[in-house]
């Protein structure tokens, strides 16, 4: 269904791989993801800018419907132009709840949630925390043990 509405109704159709019409992606040529983390461009009404500023997705990542990744705003002073892009970019295994925006210039570190909702307007490159609200703020660090991978590797040794 996607390939006949991307391809042959050019719903997406400036988009190299699948996408349904049902998301904006806009300057594909600047998002960057893992091909294993295809499902991140399904979400009903999600919406990838990318204008002028790319967008970094790591690998391991869930991007639920209704984000908005946003690279670069409208300047108050026109509002048909933009202000200069800024990058966005995403660690290993962050997940985005529903209808979260990320705005440019964001940087999230690994194994960083974001409650539905948020609207992230500051990095928090350090990773492995909880994000809610608008502005986003901290309220819980993530727990993690770098023990865990040892013993990973030692168990598949």
């Amino acid at each position: 269904r996607d390939w006949f509405r991307q391809k042959v109704l050019g719903q997406n159709g400036h988009v190299p791989w699948p996408v349904p019409p049902w998301v904006h992606i806009g300057a594909p040529r600047n998002i960057v993801f893992d091909p294993d983390d295809i499902q991140n461009f399904r979400g009903t009404g999600s919406y990838f800018q990318g204008i002028d500023g790319k967008i970094v997705i790591g690998k391991g990542c869930a991007i639920a419907p209704g984000v908005g990744l946003i690279t670069s705003n409208h300047n108050p002073s026109d509002v048909y132009g933009h202000l200069p892009g800024k990058d966005i970019i995403l660690g290993e295994q962050c997940w985005l709840g529903m209808n979260v925006v990320i705005l440019p210039g964001v940087t999230l570190g690994p194994h960083t949630a974001v409650g539905a909702g948020a609207v992230v307007t500051k990095s928090f490159p350090e990773g492995y925390c909880v994000l809610v609200g608008n502005p986003a703020r901290k309220i819980k660090e993530v727990p993690h043990d770098e023990r865990k991978e040892d013993k990973a590797n030692e168990e598949n040794a």
